[in-house]
């Protein structure tokens, strides 16, 4: 889909390295640059390492990509970086604010000589702040934290870094549109994407209901704000979720576990209804629930079309995922396959010589 589209990746860490393996998923050219020596911080974000030594954080968001590392103060580097720019399609940064000014590559300066470059800077907190961005600062600073954990316990963060991912996403989203815009106009664009603006961004009905009735948002655990019964209840022997999500699956749910008075009461008929008899709802399920093992619920409420499911760990999870130990998961966007997570400077070389010619050869 992006075959012949070169894009630059300047990014560390997760976001940004995300961004540049969903647009290589998608047939992109991608020429990852790193510094001489350490290299990008994840390559030594572990255990869990490989049999070679490398570490899963980094073989996560890495595969699709040719592996160059420069030092912007060389000036043979500087010489082969000015090259690649000045030929690419696409350039992705999360350097910090002025960092690419003071070392003489401005993205303000490359978009007014190549006004057809699109170049996307990925932040922590935005263009106009100098504050290191890191997910689980943002979590805490767009309210995720607030919301998430039990009604009585600590505030707590999400289990993977989803704003890290988020924000990933939103700038491969921004960048597929800008190339789209591109086709039409023959200009380029200056985009900035931070992780603080998607986190807050995804609060989404979260949000609008404070919008609405102007009360803060609480930690409702694994409860549904909205909507009931929406929640985790513990079966005889393991959890089940139940996602309610319309009057007639109500019915069809208390009925399938044989809680007729419930269905059959007209002060619930309605989700405004059972949200304001939430508790008796809640201790009705949760004692029905509680009698047999979640395999028995899962078939009665499958058989009448009921949301639900059992609670899985990582590995049960991954074992119809048909993952991969060096190049990840599958690509959520359709995307294939072409090149394992390099090695630090793999390709350097052959970038150095053949500058991006060198996709020719490694097709």
């Amino acid at each position: 889909m992006l075959k012949g589209i070169r894009v630059l990746d300047l990014t560390r860490v997760l976001a940004g390295p995300l961004c540049t393996m969903i647009l290589g998923d998608l047939g992109a050219d991608v020429l990852k640059v790193e510094r001489p020596g350490a290299g990008d911080e994840t390559r030594g974000w572990g255990p869990p390492f490989d049999a070679e030594g490398r570490s899963a954080y980094f073989l996560s968001v890495n595969r699709n990509k040719l592996a160059i590392a420069a030092d912007f103060g060389r000036e043979a580097d500087r010489a082969t970086l000015e090259r690649l720019i000045s030929e690419a399609d696409v350039v992705v940064d999360n350097f910090r604010r002025g960092t690419l000014e003071r070392r003489g590559f401005g993205p303000d300066e490359w978009r007014k000589r190549r006004p057809s470059l699109v170049w996307c800077t990925i932040s922590g907190f935005g263009p106009d702040s100098d504050r290191p961005g890191y997910d689980f600062v943002t979590q805490a600073e767009s309210g995720w934290m607030a919301i998430t954990g039990e009604p009585d316990g600590d505030p707590m963060k999400v289990g993977v870094a989803l704003a890290d991912i988020l924000a990933g996403k939103d700038a491969a989203i921004a960048i597929l549109a800008a190339l789209f815009g591109r086709q039409q106009s023959g200009e380029g664009a200056r985009i900035h994407i931070s992780l603080l603006e998607s986190a807050r961004a995804a609060l989404a009905n979260v949000a609008q209901n404070t919008l609405v009735d102007g009360r803060d948002a609480r930690r409702w655990g694994n409860a549904h704000p909205n909507l009931v019964p929406y929640q985790l209840f513990n079966a005889s022997d393991k959890p089940i979720v139940i996602a309610v999500g319309s009057d007639a699956q109500y019915v069809a749910c208390a009925r399938a576990i044989g809680l007729d008075a419930l269905a059959d009461d007209p002060a619930l008929a309605t989700n405004a209804g059972r949200s304001a008899q939430r508790g008796r709802i809640a201790q009705a399920f949760a004692e029905r629930i509680a009698s047999r093992p979640a395999a028995d619920w899962r078939a009665r409420l499958d058989a009448v079309g009921v949301p639900n499911g059992t609670v899985l760990t990582v590995l049960e999870a991954l074992r119809e995922a048909n993952g991969s130990a060096l190049t990840g998961m599958p690509s959520s966007v359709g995307g294939t396959v072409r090149f394992r997570p390099p090695s630090l400077d793999e390709h350097g070389d052959a970038i150095r010589r053949d500058g991006w010619r060198v996709f020719e050869r490694a097709h």
